[in-house]
């Protein structure tokens, strides 16, 4: 081969990859619409998104708004249901997806997290607490303590009794019921003494029915992690949302929000 032939193929060669670059740099930080972050989002899950009065609403929805002022977007919701929120995601239908998705390996086999928040449980009493509950610890023992079946509340609940046993205290009464609501029903009534309820159950139950409820005790097995959810190896879009809360935690916006909805500081991160 000539001197001149390999010249010629070596500025070809390199004339391709030059061609290439622009388009990996623009598919890595594209948007699905420019200018705008499109979200998915599954507006049932008070205090996180919800609908009220016809409007979109919640704790994930002020703080993506604010996040997606700091990097010069536009936030756009899309909703949908829950289970369509991922497959949505990997089929370029979103950005990302905000809508208080727990982190979980399965969930991380199949996309990548931005995790803003961690969550536990509360123990819920009636407003002035009459059996004198004083948290997850051995006031509860010889106590009726109402909680969602098979829930991870129940097991806590159970494993709470055996410590009462284990150290010479009075049984604790499980009550077990089809669903959070009713848990809370029989704590109204007297029928219970608390609920185990998670933390975001807590302030969903504090909102909707203010007055009736107290929490008593540190919110207890805090070790839930809920994130943003990017495409796997969309590192672009990542490290603008992480940059974007780094702003928010600096300028006070994220403990804002925190205590806007009514959340422990347990929860923050930052």
């Amino acid at each position: 081969m000539s001197s001149t032939s390999l010249l010629l193929r070596r500025l070809s060669g390199l004339m391709l990859t030059l061609a290439l670059l622009p388009a990996v740099s623009q598919a890595a930080t594209e948007s699905v619409t420019p200018g705008k972050l499109t979200y998915g989002t599954a507006a049932t899950f008070m205090p996180f998104e919800f609908m009220k009065d016809g409007k979109l609403t919640g704790f994930d929805i002020d703080l993506i708004t604010a996040l997606s002022k700091e990097i010069n977007l536009a936030p756009a919701p899309m909703s949908m249901e829950f289970k369509g929120l991922i497959p949505a995601l990997q089929g370029k239908r979103l950005d990302i997806i905000n809508s208080a998705m727990y982190v979980n390996p399965t969930r991380a086999a199949q996309v990548d997290f931005v995790p803003y928040l961690k969550i536990g449980s509360r123990v819920i009493v009636a407003k002035g607490n009459p059996s004198g509950i004083t948290g997850r610890d051995l006031s509860l023992c010889g106590k009726n303590i109402a909680v969602t079946l098979g829930g991870i509340e129940e097991s806590q609940a159970r494993a709470d009794n055996k410590h009462c046993v284990d150290t010479g205290k009075a049984t604790i009464n499980v009550m077990t019921f089809p669903a959070a609501t009713d848990s809370a029903v029989a704590v109204a009534q007297g029928r219970a003494d608390a609920e185990y309820l998670s933390t975001p159950g807590t302030v969903a139950l504090f909102t909707e029915k203010p007055g009736l409820f107290d929490a008593v005790g540190p919110e207890f097995e805090s070790d839930t992690h809920i994130a943003f959810a990017v495409r796997k190896g969309d590192t672009a879009t990542k490290a603008e949302l992480e940059k974007g809360l780094q702003v928010l935690v600096k300028n006070g916006t994220y403990k804002q929000l925190i205590e806007k909805w009514k959340f422990p500081d347990s929860v923050a991160i930052f």
